[in-house]
C-alpha cells in the first residue's frame, strides 16, 4: 500500500512538472508571419514618443533621452525591476534582434532567449499594436545612437524571481484578444483608443491592479497608486474628467496645464514630455477617446 502511494505521489509529480512546463512555454511570433515592408521611420518617431520609449529607457540622470541604455530602477511590490538597454548597441541592446524577435518581446512578452518578460515592460498593453507599426518603431530605434552596457538583473525575491511561473500568469491575465477598432465609432475616436489601449499604455498606471500585479479590467483607467511608490495616479474617466473638454484634455496633452490654471505633477510630466511632440491630431485622438470612457468609480473612492 505504501509502496503504491509513493508511486503514485511521484507519478503524479511528474505529469504536473510536464504539464506546467507545456504550459508556460513562451510564445513567439515566426519571422514567416512577417511579409515585405517599407519602413516609415516618421511613424515609428510617433510610436517612440507615444509610447515613452525614452521615459523608461533613457539612461538616468542625462539629458540626451535618445542615449536608451536603461538602468533605471523600477519599485514594485515584487522587487526592483532594472530597466533593460534598449539602443541599437548589438552586444548590450538590442542591435543584433531581427523584426520577428522584437514583435516577440513586444506582443508575446518573450525574449529573443526564449525567456518570459516580467509584465513590468508593459507587453501586456503592446501587444495592441500592429505589426507594421512595430516594425516601423524598429526601424527608428535602430537609427538612435548604440550605447554599451548591460544593465544589471532585477532584485527579486522567490518565488517572483522564477521566470517560468510567468508563463502560469500569462495563461491567466493575457487570453484576452488584442485590441480590435469599433466600426461604429469614428476614425479619430479608433486612433485615440488604439494610442491609448497600445503605444501608450495609459491603463498600466491609470488603473488599480490585483495581487497578481494584473490590471483590474472592471476598474481600469480609474487611477492607482504611482507604479514607483510615491502618491497616486488620477482618475481619468468621466468620474474624475466630467467638466474637462476635449480641448481640455489635449492641451494637458501638449503643455501640461489643466482647465483650473494647475500643471501636472509626478510621472505626468514625463508623460507630457512625449505627448507634446505627438502631432496635434494624435493628441486630439487620445482627448476623444479619453472623453468617451463611462464614469466608473475608484475602488479606492468608495464608501
Amino acid at each position: 500500500m505504501i509502496c503504491r502511494l509513493i508511486v503514485l505521489t511521484a507519478v503524479t509529480a511528474v505529469v504536473g512538472l510536464v504539464a506546467f512546463w507545456l504550459l508556460t512555454i513562451p510564445s513567439t511570433v515566426p519571422e514567416s508571419l512577417l511579409g515585405l515592408h517599407t519602413p516609415d521611420l516618421a511613424n515609428g518617431k510617433e510610436l517612440f514618443y507615444a509610447g515613452g520609449c525614452a521615459s523608461c529607457h533613457a539612461v538616468p540622470h542625462q539629458p540626451d533621452k535618445t542615449l536608451l541604455g536603461g538602468g533605471l530602477a523600477l519599485n514594485s511590490p515584487f522587487g526592483t525591476f532594472y530597466v533593460p538597454n534598449m539602443s541599437p548597441d548589438p552586444k548590450d541592446g538590442i542591435g543584433a534582434w531581427s523584426e520577428a524577435e522584437f514583435i516577440t518581446a513586444l506582443t508575446k512578452g518573450t525574449s529573443p532567449e526564449g525567456e518570459h518578460y516580467y509584465p513590468a515592460f508593459p507587453y501586456t498593453s503592446y501587444r495592441n499594436i500592429g505589426y507594421d507599426d512595430l516594425r516601423d518603431l524598429f526601424a527608428f530605434l535602430r537609427t538612435l545612437p548604440p550605447v554599451s552596457g548591460r544593465v544589471r538583473d532585477h532584485d527579486l525575491p522567490f518565488p517572483f524571481n522564477i521566470r517560468r511561473t510567468l508563463g502560469l500568469w500569462k495563461l491567466l491575465f493575457l487570453s484576452g484578444k488584442p485590441w480590435q477598432s469599433d466600426p461604429s465609432q469614428s476614425a479619430e475616436w479608433n486612433r485615440g483608443a488604439y494610442l491609448v489601449y497600445g503605444p501608450g499604455h495609459c491603463a498600466e498606471c491609470h488603473s488599480p491592479r490585483n495581487a497578481f500585479g494584473a490590471v483590474i479590467d472592471s476598474l481600469r483607467f480609474t487611477g492607482g497608486p504611482s507604479p514607483d511608490g510615491n502618491g497616486g495616479v488620477p482618475n481619468i474617466t468621466q468620474f474624475k474628467l466630467k467638466t474637462w473638454s476635449v480641448t481640455d484634455v489635449a492641451g494637458v496633452l501638449e503643455d501640461g496645464m489643466t482647465p483650473d490654471s494647475d500643471r501636472v505633477g509626478g510621472n505626468m510630466i514625463e508623460v507630457m514630455r512625449n505627448t507634446s511632440k505627438l502631432t496635434a491630431a494624435d493628441r486630439m485622438a487620445i482627448a476623444t477617446f479619453i472623453k468617451s470612457l463611462p464614469a466608473v468609480e475608484a475602488r479606492a473612492s468608495k464608501k
